[in-house]
């Protein structure tokens, strides 16, 4: 005969045996009749028991897959890396912009810099990233892949030293609040915070990633003719939609009350420009995620694309600096770090394909472009407060 044992007779799971439903209700069930004094001591630990409950079920799930290997794990920890120096640049913008402007309205500045970035990724995690990497909607034009992203990590990706999802997902969201960062510097000092929530959040939401699936999710970018469109990290997908969204922007605003009076242009000095000198360093140094990180692998192409990347920078310093020392006979600070800037958007659409004198001209070009721009934007009654 087979004995059956009644339900009140079966052993009761530990709580190491509850998964992260059970875990909670058992806590507090052994809490019920305890002092309060244990109560709070038990209480106190039950964030630390949830926390190693976590942890056990995603070590259960890992085990699932197959070891790591070195490959996998080198180029998983160098986008990760790639993409704090990415997120640390909108230190650089913050204090770019703030330090270049009027003391007045630095606060402001400061918080729209910060905020920004918190609904860019809010904003990309939500449906940003599946208006950028999902399937074809309309093929070439329009993709989707529902809300949210997938986080899920596959057998293959770990064997062929693939990117986890996580890790993609946080690199592509700091390029997306670049995106909205650079629109600040554009509409600074005019724009109300509101309004400018609204217009990061429709921009990071829909029109950046619309943008980049053109060309980084086989879009129609990629079969204009017989010619290769190359964009390896975002001169056109990121900076100049960030542009020319701001370009916008700045139109409809208007001008600074006092930049142009009686038809002249009026200057409008920043009130700090250590801070923005400051700035412009950290966002070269933050460049070295943005370029080298775009190659999405740690490879010995990693340390080149770090290379033109810096000479990119140094022709645009110079030619800046050359430029606008002719034209206003002295050294210009404001055009020196707008040269830098100028430079590494240059050459970060072909920092994996052009050769280091290349990349060094094409920041020159893109320093002396830079300086007439502002002449340019001046005639057309456009308020750039930055300049870059």
């Amino acid at each position: 005969t087979t004995a059956f044992h009644s339900p009140t007779s079966r052993r009761r799971k530990t709580l190491q045996e509850a998964n992260l439903l059970e875990g909670p209700l058992m806590l507090i069930k052994s809490i019920r009749g305890f002092s309060s004094n244990r109560a709070m001591t038990w209480l106190a630990c039950a964030p630390l028991a949830l926390m190693g409950l976590g942890i056990f079920t995603l070590s259960a799930k890992a085990e699932e897959l197959p070891d790591l290997n070195a490959a996998f794990l080198a180029n998983n920890l160098w986008l990760l890396v790639a993409t704090i120096l990415v997120i640390f640049m909108n230190a650089g913008f913050a204090m770019v912009e703030a330090g270049m402007c009027r003391q007045k309205n630095a606060v402001n500045i400061l918080a729209k810099n910060l905020f920004v970035f918190a609904l860019a990724v809010t904003a990309y995690w939500f449906v940003g990233y599946s208006f950028m990497y999902g399937d074809a909607a309309i093929d070439g034009w329009l993709y989707f892949g529902g809300l949210f992203f997938d986080p899920t990590v596959t057998a293959e990706t770990i064997s062929d030293a693939g990117l986890v999802p996580t890790v993609d997902f946080l690199f592509q969201a700091a390029f997306a609040g670049t995106a909205a960062t650079i629109v600040s510097g554009l509409v600074a000092e005019r724009i109300k915070f509101g309004e400018f929530v609204v217009f990061a959040l429709i921009l990071t939401a829909f029109i950046y990633p619309v943008a980049g699936s053109w060309e980084w999710n086989g879009g129609w970018l990629n079969s204009v003719g017989n010619a290769e469109f190359i964009d390896f990290a975002g001169s056109s997908i990121v900076h100049s939609v960030g542009a020319w969204a701001g370009l916008v922007g700045a139109a409809l605003l208007g001008p600074r009350i006092g930049k142009y009076v009686g038809g002249k242009v009026q200057a409008i000095p920043g009130h700090n420009m250590s801070i923005a000198t400051l700035g412009a360093l950290i966002l070269w140094i933050g460049w070295y995620g943005f370029n080298p990180g775009s190659q999405l692998a740690m490879d010995q192409w990693v340390p080149y694309v770090a290379v033109t990347t810096t000479l990119g920078a140094a022709g645009g310093a110079i030619g800046a600096t050359v430029i606008s020392t002719i034209t206003s006979k002295k050294p210009d600070l404001t055009m020196i770090i707008n040269g830098i800037l100028a430079g590494l958007v240059s050459v970060t659409a072909g920092c994996g394909n052009l050769t280091l004198t290349g990349s060094w001209v094409a920041g020159l070009v893109g320093g002396i472009i830079v300086v007439f721009s502002v002449s340019a934007l001046d005639s057309a009654g456009i308020d750039d407060p930055v300049g870059a």
